[in-house]
């Protein structure tokens, strides 16, 4: 039975979890470890029942351990813990990288542990406990590597409690093996990130040289950019240890967007018609219920009165009508419309009741 559980980590990840946790199973004792300044913040928001400065007080009567740090320090916290695991602890990560850790932890850990590879498939652009969110995996997915090749129908059998706590959080869970993960998390995040950061700085050369290039800048640019304001602090171990994939994926990106110059250079355009066909077909298939590694809020546009009082307004209609606000912003510029608020929902089911709120107290609301 899992009734203690260690996270050692209380950014992001390893603080929604808790805060998850918390809300859906105050059965569970959480003890959490990270830096003084972190735990200070743990504290102060109530992540955790007790927060320790020292991994292996923290782990050693855990009946799970949960390594939420980023990768670099994680494969050292693998070895610091193991003498103080005690017998039948199931340990679990949640980085995006799964086969050296996996590897690293079948070196050092005792043979009375058991070592269970995963990833919640959500996350931010920004991190740290201060935006620990506990609706933050709902329905993530949360993909389970463990060491050997085994089944959904038997790491259910033999897991129960452990995917129970998982469920907890609101998460789907999918196993799956370490190299294919690893695979397919190249592809869509670590070459979405990277492609972020390289558009960005594109354009962000561009602007240097004509100071009006980012001031015309509008949602769809700001949407494909978001991710840029990512920490390289978390990447930089990411693209180390997921090398080989993302270098195929970059290889094969690239010579993709060599096609696609090929084609405009060539001017054609059927061959460009069908191009955008495929690719809108291609991403009605994302299921629209269930977060990915990125995750896109749902967007409403609201026409905005220059006048003053027009956001407390706005935002006590809101608040009246029990919506959470994700994100907002006022696009000056976008498309050649004027004068407009985008706010982000969680979903798309929370963006009607938005709309529905909104319009009954006169605002003009649209989608795109």
């Amino acid at each position: 039975m899992i009734q203690k559980i260690a996270i050692l980590g209380l950014g992001l990840i390893g603080g929604s979890l808790s805060l998850a946790l918390r809300k859906h199973r105050s059965d569970l004792h959480l003890t959490g470890f990270d830096t003084p300044a972190v735990l200070d913040e743990a504290r102060r928001r109530n992540v955790v029942d007790v927060g320790l400065g020292s991994p292996t007080e923290a782990v050693a009567d855990a009946d799970l351990v949960v390594l939420a740090t980023p990768l670099g320090p994680l494969m050292s916290l693998l070895e610091t813990i193991a003498p103080a695991l005690k017998p039948g602890a199931l340990v679990t990560d949640v980085g995006s990288v799964k086969g050296p850790v996996l590897a690293r932890a079948g070196e050092v850990l005792p043979e009375h542990c058991v070592f269970i590879g995963g990833h919640p498939m959500a996350g931010s652009e920004k991190n740290g406990v201060a935006h620990a969110d506990p609706f933050l995996f709902e329905n993530a997915t949360y993909v389970l590597c463990p060491p050997e090749p085994i089944s959904e129908t038997d790491i259910a059998r033999d897991y129960p409690d452990f995917l129970a706590v998982l469920g907890a959080t609101g998460a789907r869970i999918l196993v799956m093996d370490a190299a294919r993960h690893d695979r397919i998390a190249a592809a869509v995040s670590h070459l979405p990130q990277l492609l972020s950061v390289t558009l960005m700085n594109f354009v962000g050369d561009l602007h240097e040289d004509d100071g009006g290039v980012l001031r015309l800048a509008a949602g769809g640019f700001r949407d494909m950019t978001r991710i840029a304001s990512s920490s390289f602090d978390m990447w930089r171990d990411i693209l180390v240890a997921n090398e080989g994939p993302i270098l195929d994926m970059l290889g094969g990106f690239a010579a993709a967007l060599q096609k696609t110059r090929n084609r405009v250079f060539s001017e054609d355009m059927d061959a460009m018609r069908q191009f955008f066909a495929d690719a809108r077909a291609r991403r009605d298939t994302i299921p629209k219920t269930t977060k990915g590694f990125l995750h896109p809020l749902a967007d409403v546009y609201v026409y905005a009165e220059d006048k003053p009082g027009f956001l407390f307004h706005l935002t006590r209609v809101l608040h009246e009508a029990s919506v959470n606000i994700k994100d907002l912003e006022l696009l000056k510029i976008r498309e050649g419309i004027e004068g407009v608020f985008r706010i982000g929902f969680a979903d798309q089911p929370t963006a009607e009741t938005a709309m529905g709120a909104l319009g009954r107290a006169g605002y003009t609301t649209f989608q795109m």
